[in-house]
C-alpha cells in the first residue's frame, strides 16, 4: 500500500493503522453479485487514501449494472477536525429503481436507513455521519420516446469509523448497493461469497 492509495507496496511504507485497515478491506466478505476493484484515490484530501469502485451485476452474462458505487478511505495520522478522527470514509451509491419507488417521497429516508442499519448490522461502529439522498425520475420524448420511464436513487455519505476495521464498513456499503439493486437479503445462516477482485 502506497501513499495516496495503491496496494502494490509493502506495509512498512505506510502507518500500521492504515495497513491494518487495508488488510481488513481485503478480508471483507461480499456477495457474489458485487464486483469490486481498486481505482485511483484522491490525492489532496489526506496523506493516505484508497478508493474502490463497485458494481452489482444481476446477470453475469450481460453488462447491465443494477447499481454502482465508489468507496474512498482517507487517513491522516494527524487527524482532521471535521472528521473527529484519523480516518474518514466517503461513499457514493447509485442505481435504477422502479418508477413507483422513485416517486415515493419516503424513499430518501428509507435509503438513508439502508446505510445506517447496514453499518449497525455489520458492527461497523461509526460517528460524525453526514450525507444526502437524491431521487430522480425521467421520461423520454421524441425520437427516444419509446424508452420506459426510469427512476434513480443516489446516496452520498461520509462517516468516521471508530477503528481501523474497515472491512465491516465495506460489507455494509456493499449491502446498500444490493438494496438499491433490489436483491433480497441473504437468509440467516447463509454465508456471503467473496468474489474475485478485479485489478
Amino acid at each position: 500500500m502506497s501513499r495516496h492509495g495503491g496496494t502494490g507496496q509493502e506495509h512498512d511504507a505506510v502507518p500500521s493503522s492504515f495497513a491494518r485497515a487495508i488488510e481488513s478491506i481485503r478480508s471483507a466478505q461480499l456477495r457474489a453479485e458485487v464486483q469490486i476493484e481498486e481505482t485511483p484515490a484522491p490525492q489532496r484530501l489526506s496523506p493516505y487514501a484508497v478508493a474502490l469502485q463497485a458494481t452489482v451485476m444481476l446477470d453475469p452474462t450481460c453488462d447491465d449494472e443494477a447499481a454502482s458505487g465508489r468507496f474512498v478511505l482517507l487517513y491522516d495520522p494527524a487527524g482532521q477536525e471535521p472528521w473527529d478522527g484519523m480516518f474518514r470514509i466517503v461513499s457514493f451509491a447509485k442505481g435504477t429503481v422502479e418508477m413507483d419507488i422513485a416517486g415515493d417521497p419516503m424513499l430518501t429516508e428509507v435509503a438513508w436507513s439502508w446505510l445506517v442499519e447496514a453499518l449497525y448490522d455489520h458492527e461497523a461502529h461509526f460517528h460524525a455521519e453526514s450525507g444526502t439522498v437524491t431521487r430522480t425520475s425521467s421520461q423520454a420524448f421524441g425520437a427516444i420516446g419509446d424508452r420506459s420511464p426510469q427512476g434513480d436513487v443516489e446516496i452520498r455519505a461520509s462517516w468516521t469509523p471508530d477503528s481501523d476495521d474497515i472491512g465491516a464498513h465495506i460489507e455494509a456499503w456493499a449491502d446498500v448497493l444490493t438494496h438499491i439493486a433490489g436483491l433480497p437479503p441473504l437468509p440467516a445462516g447463509v454465508a456471503t461469497l467473496a468474489p474475485s477482485r478485479r485489478r
